[in-house]
């Protein structure tokens, strides 16, 4: 049997794992990668701690995915559990953090990670084009590089990632390609990043690099507790990442966003207004330091984001200990972004990732217009779509 001949463009994670599960007795695999080496965004996504995938249950896990409809059949076929063998059978062994993310065990370096990958895609004959930039299409449907090479594949997947972190390769550059053809692509929008607070001076000098641990942070509907960090742009980390979809909407329509910090999510408005009751501090400060054990950053935030008649008035302070209001004025720069959110719009991919007017044209990854919080869900929303391509080809 004449093998079929798969081109895959680009080396991020999405496409190397399809290249992984692709039948080797079926399909002749070449990626094509316009860096010198294979998975840079994935060896950068990995300093600040290599989280690969999330330990909840799957439903809940699908929740966390914008839209929630585009992705949920992948992850049902190829979830976490599932992930977690594939990555212990490469001899990667995990771990659950006690955030529920789930972690190479100590000592095992990304790198380690993308090498036990790269050895799967040589024991599977996959072979490899680097410093082969794609440009377009030919009217023959032929593929060119900017090194003037040309070749008219059976298959194309397009694993191009989106548009954070261009120094990794991914700078959304390939956009009007596609549009030439008519596929809709989305504007890049940055995704689990910093969002801009109007801090005063005296609070930045004070608190510039603090975190806030054990929170929660509301916008319309949706809660998420975690952990930011106070920094001179504004406010980053976890639980703002996961209302980036809620907070872009709002600054779409309003040019800002208000998201309310509830400072002790453990405690009910009652456990708080009976603590202060119960009060025998002095003053307010001792009382929040002391009484509710708030930390420095905390009692400063309430002191800069509150009017001194509001702190000094017993009702609304402890109100605002529950509920208070932060105006964020804008998302970071979308290189300073840890995703982006945009880029093919999913109604013009199948429910395989096929495009619809370009038979077996593929698009995987973060090209595509999803969006995810950091923890484990990006990556495994990219290893969903690359085994769920495999299975599809395989067939």
């Amino acid at each position: 049997m004449t093998k079929k001949t798969v081109a895959i463009i680009g080396g991020g994670a999405s496409g190397l794992f399809a290249a992984s599960k692709l039948s080797s007795d079926k399909f002749d695999v070449t990626i094509y990668e316009k860096n010198k080496t294979l998975g840079r965004k994935f060896l950068v996504a990995g300093d600040g701690g290599f989280n690969l995938t999330h330990s909840e249950n799957i439903e809940e896990m699908i929740s966390r995915y914008t839209p929630i409809s585009f992705l949920k059949k992948s992850l049902q076929e190829f979830d976490n559990s599932f992930y977690s063998e594939w990555l212990a059978k490469i001899g990667i062994s995990t771990f659950v953090g006690s955030s529920k993310r789930i972690f190479p065990k100590e000592g095992i370096k990304p790198i380690q990670v993308l090498n036990a990958i790269k050895s799967e895609l040589h024991e599977n004959n996959v072979k490899f084009k680097f410093e082969e930039t794609w440009i377009g299409w030919e009217l023959d449907g032929s593929l060119n590089f900017l090194s003037d090479l040309s070749i008219k594949p059976d298959i194309v997947i397009f694993s191009l990632g989106g548009s954070s972190w261009k120094k990794t390769g991914s700078d959304g550059s390939w956009c009007s390609l596609f549009k030439q053809k008519g596929i809709e692509v989305k504007p890049f929008r940055a995704s689990n990043c910093a969002y801009e607070v109007n801090w005063s001076s005296d609070f930045i000098r004070a608190c510039e690099g603090e975190p806030l641990k054990n929170i929660a942070v509301r916008n319309e509907d949706k809660v998420v507790k975690g952990e930011l960090v106070v920094t001179k742009f504004g406010l980053e980390g976890n639980a703002i990442y996961a209302l980036s979809p809620e907070i872009r909407r709002e600054i779409n329509v309003s040019n800002r966003a208000i998201v309310y910090l509830d400072l002790k999510p453990n405690l009910s408005d009652q456990q708080v207004l009976e603590k202060w009751k119960n009060n025998k501090e002095k003053n307010k400060t001792d009382f929040l330091k002391f009484g509710l054990k708030l930390s420095k950053v905390q009692v400063k935030m309430l002191k800069t984001l509150l009017s001194k008649s509001d702190f000094l008035n017993d009702d609304i302070l402890l109100e605002k200990v529950k509920n208070l209001p932060v105006d964020l004025l804008n998302a970071s720069p979308i290189d300073e972004a840890i995703s982006t959110v945009g880029g093919i719009a999913t109604t013009e991919v199948s429910g395989s990732f096929e495009l619809n007017d370009y038979p077996d044209h593929y698009c995987i990854g973060e090209m595509l217009n999803w969006d995810a919080p950091t923890g484990g869900y990006l990556l495994q929303g990219c290893f969903s779509m690359g085994m769920k391509v495999a299975q599809v080809l395989n067939e």
